[in-house]
């Protein structure tokens, strides 16, 4: 079993606003998307909750770890501890399925997509995002969901000039200390191997970056972000 969690680690920290607002406007619309009795795949933070549940009859969120008490004091809120695959829900128990930025950690992909193709509702709707980078292409993404769906809408998430200047600036920074990469071991070895040493590493260029740019770190918004057709350039698939 894999377990659940982001790509691209949120937390409080000012460092990750960038992000934070990028995935939000996941969670906004979804929310203009979903109706009567949703599920979600990864919680993480939980700070999705208070978007979609207003929109939800029922709402039941999983994750390996649970959100703060607070966040799940609804009354059509249930949280699920639990890993995926496989989904521990009889077939057809809900109307939508939500899961963003978890796919790209699942290694049997294809079993969580066919458990949630079975645990939804004739007519329901999966809605899922995950980073536009090596886990997937477009075209790969839309042929692991075709394998159980039959109607795909391909979508991306896309910055404007300021998110784009951060975006560039964050580059940088990764290029000063994939330089000493001279073996190309990001290319080259699996993601789990990478893991820890990429996350202690973004991790310290974001800090960096809040430093030197705390302006343009702190500014962005989620409506410096905006959905649109799939398409070369978009930082995430929202399909």
């Amino acid at each position: 079993m894999a377990k659940i969690n982001t790509a691209e680690r949120v937390s409080a920290e000012a460092s990750d606003n960038f992000v934070f607002q990028r995935s939000l406007l996941a969670y906004h619309a979804a929310s203009a998307r979903i109706a009567g009795d949703v599920l979600e795949i990864g919680t993480g933070a939980g700070y999705g909750i208070e978007v979609v549940a207003p929109r939800a009859r029922r709402f039941v969120t999983v994750d390996k770890h649970a959100p703060a008490p607070e966040l799940l004091d609804r009354p059509n809120v249930e949280f699920r501890q639990a890993v995926a695959p496989p989904l521990d829900f009889p077939d057809r128990s809900f109307d939508c399925v939500i899961s963003f930025q978890v796919i790209e950690h699942i290694k049997r992909d294809a079993e969580f997509v066919r458990e949630i193709h079975r645990v939804l509702r004739p007519g329901g709707r999966f809605i899922v995002t995950t980073p536009n980078v090596r886990e997937y292409t477009a075209e790969q993404l839309r042929r692991l969901l075709a394998a159980r769906f039959s109607e795909i809408e391909t979508l991306g998430v896309f910055g404007n000039e300021k998110v784009m200047d951060y975006y560039a600036e964050n580059r940088r920074g990764v290029e000063r200390i994939t330089r000493f990469d001279i073996l190309d071991l990001q290319h080259r070895l699996p993601r789990w191997m990478l893991q820890i040493p990429y996350d202690i590493l973004n991790r310290m260029n974001r800090r960096k970056l809040l430093r030197e740019n705390t302006g343009l770190t702190t500014s962005i918004r989620m409506d410096d972000y905006r959905i649109e057709p799939v398409g070369d350039g978009c930082f995430d698939l929202f399909y």
